[in-house]
């Protein structure tokens, strides 16, 4: 794919995702937010978190790796490794928008295990993260994604390409974004 796809891309599945905060959560009262179907699944509180601690991760990562590249010539192709293709397509929504596998989360980043990555505000703060993804996505399109590596949030000895570790992220994204959406279409989803 060209650089100016992928990083549309990007862009229009992190645009789309604060969208859907505003229009399906950012309403939602303090019973909605913390409300569980079972003991081990997550409330969309939860679900918030572990993105949140995703981005505190990753963000910083990709602000540093870009400012301090020597590879700041942008190449207008953009060819993903096999591991990097592998990591993103795992995260991918399947065409019919469904969560093609389930994985289990590191425990650092489970909410339930780790019950301190909840604040009480885990939605604005996505939100907030959602807004500096974008003007990261912008800050990528200046270097070269091909040769940025960025070390992986559980193993930093694996390392991604820029655009693939940006395809994984908001990948990652979209499909927690639909696993809320989930939640809140349960038949049990308290409406008030």
């Amino acid at each position: 794919m060209t650089t100016l796809e992928l990083v549309d891309e990007l862009k229009r599945i992190t645009q789309a995702n604060i969208d859907l905060i505003k229009r399906k959560f950012s309403h939602l009262n303090a019973q909605q937010k913390s409300w569980r179907k079972d003991n081990e699944s997550w409330s969309i509180n939860d679900v918030f978190a572990h993105l949140n601690e995703y981005a505190k991760y990753y963000h910083p990562t990709f602000l540093s790796k870009i400012e301090r590249t020597r590879f700041n010539e942008p190449k207008e192709i953009f060819i993903s490794s096999p591991l990097g293709r592998s990591a993103w397509k795992s995260m991918k929504l399947g065409n019919a928008r469904n969560i093609k596998r389930k994985f289990n989360s590191p425990r650092s980043y489970n909410p339930i295990i780790n019950p301190d990555l909840l604040n009480g505000n885990e939605i604005n703060e996505f939100e907030q993260g959602q807004n500096q993804l974008l003007t990261i996505i912008d800050a990528a399109q200046t270097v070269n994604m091909r040769k940025v590596k960025i070390p992986i949030s559980i193993s930093k000895i694996v390392r991604l390409k820029l655009g693939d570790a940006l395809l994984y992220v908001v990948y990652h994204n979209e499909r927690h974004l639909q696993q809320c959406l989930s939640i809140l279409s349960h038949s049990k989803f308290p409406t008030t």
